[in-house]
C-alpha cells in the first residue's frame, strides 16, 4: 500500500542586524517582490509574512526588522517586533552581512539567542564581497557560541546558495495542515503593500535629507467600475522645513515618488493603479499609537 502524502507547515523567522539583506532574501525565497528594499538601513519597519511551497511543505517566513540598539520609541516598536516574530517562530533564521561580521549588533542578537535558549540557521549573507579565507574565519566565529544548528553561505542579490537553504527549510517544518491557500504570496493587505512600495520609492529619492522622519498611510483605496483602483496616500514629515524637500521644485519629486510608485504597484496588483498622493507635516507621528496600528507595531506608552 502506498503511503499517503503527508503536508508539513511551519514558521521561519528571518532576523538579524540592519541592512544584513533580510528583505531581499525574504523576496528571493519567495520568488516575488513583497519586501521593500533601499541601501538604508532600519528600512523594515514591521514584520511581514511571505509564503513558499516546496513539494508538500509550506514554508512561511517572516521577515523582520533589523535589530539594533534602539533610541526612540518607534526603535524600540521595530526591535520588539523582530524579537516577537522569533519568539513565534518554529525556526529562526539569522542572517549576517559576511562583510561587516560579527559586530556589535550581531553579538547583541548572539546573547538574545542565548538567554532565550533558542537555536538558529546562520546565514551569511553577501559571500560574493569577502574573500573565501575570511570568509570562513567568520563561520568559525560564529560556529563557537553553540547556537546553531547549520551554516549556509549565500548571497540574497543573485541568488548563490538560495535554493540549498530553502530546501533544507522545507525539511525542517513540522507535519501539518497548509495555512494558506498553495497561490498566495504573502498575507500582507493590498493597502498595506500599497503604502510600502511608496515609502520605497520615498526613500530612494530623497534618503539623504529625510532618512527617518517620514512614514506612508493609505487613506483610501476605491475600486472603479473600469477594474482600476484609486488610491489616496498620505506622506507624513515632521518639520515644515521637510515638506518642501518631498514636493520638489514645482513638485517634480512628489511626481517622481508617484509615478515609479504606480508603475510597482501596477505590476504588483495586476491592475490599473491611479495614485494621488498628499504631504502632510504633523511633528508629533512618531507618538501616535493609530500610525503605529498603520504599520502593524505595538505602541509603547513608556
Amino acid at each position: 500500500m502506498n503511503a499517503v502524502a503527508q503536508t508539513r507547515c511551519g514558521f521561519v523567522a528571518l532576523i538579524g542586524p540592519t541592512n544584513a539583506g533580510k528583505s531581499t532574501l525574504l523576496n528571493c525565497l519567495v520568488g516575488a517582490k513583497l519586501a521593500i528594499v533601499t541601501h538604508k538601513v532600519q528600512t523594515t519597519r514591521s514584520r511581514l509574512r511571505g509564503i513558499a511551497v516546496l513539494g508538500d511543505a509550506q514554508i512561511i517566513f517572516v521577515d523582520t526588522p533589523g535589530i539594533f540598539k534602539p533610541q526612540r520609541r518607534l526603535d524600540r516598536a521595530m526591535v520588539q517586533a523582530a524579537w516577537g516574530g522569533a519568539d513565534e517562530a518554529d525556526c529562526i533564521v539569522l542572517v549576517i552581512d559576511a562583510v561587516r561580521g560579527l559586530n556589535a549588533d550581531a553579538q547583541t542578537i548572539l546573547g538574545g539567542l542565548a538567554k532565550n535558549q533558542r537555536k538558529a540557521v546562520l546565514v551569511l549573507n553577501k559571500i560574493d564581497l569577502i574573500r573565501r579565507e575570511d570568509l570562513l574565519a567568520l563561520a568559525e566565529k560564529f560556529d563557537q557560541s553553540g547556537l546553531f544548528t547549520r551554516t549556509f553561505m549565500i548571497s540574497a542579490s543573485n541568488g548563490d546558495g538560495v535554493d540549498d537553504l530553502r530546501t533544507f527549510l522545507a525539511g525542517v517544518v513540522a507535519p501539518g495542515p497548509w495555512l494558506y491557500p498553495e497561490d498566495q504570496l504573502s498575507d500582507a493587505t493590498e493597502r498595506m503593500m500599497a503604502s510600502e512600495i511608496t515609502r520605497e520609492k520615498l526613500f530612494l529619492r530623497v534618503h539623504q535629507e529625510l532618512p527617518y522622519d517620514s512614514t506612508v498611510e493609505t487613506e483610501s483605496w476605491k475600486e472603479m467600475k473600469d477594474g482600476s483602483a484609486r488610491i489616496d496616500q498620505t506622506i507624513y514629515v515632521r518639520r515644515d522645513s521637510q515638506k518642501p524637500i518631498v514636493l520638489g521644485k514645482g513638485g517634480q519629486t512628489l511626481k517622481q515618488i508617484g509615478e515609479a510608485a504606480r508603475h510597482d504597484m501596477e505590476k504588483s496588483f495586476e491592475r490599473r493603479i491611479h495614485l494621488f498622493l498628499h504631504v502632510k507635516v504633523n511633528e508629533k507621528w512618531l507618538d501616535e499609537p493609530a500610525r503605529y496600528r498603520e504599520m502593524g507595531l505595538d505602541f509603547s506608552k513608556d
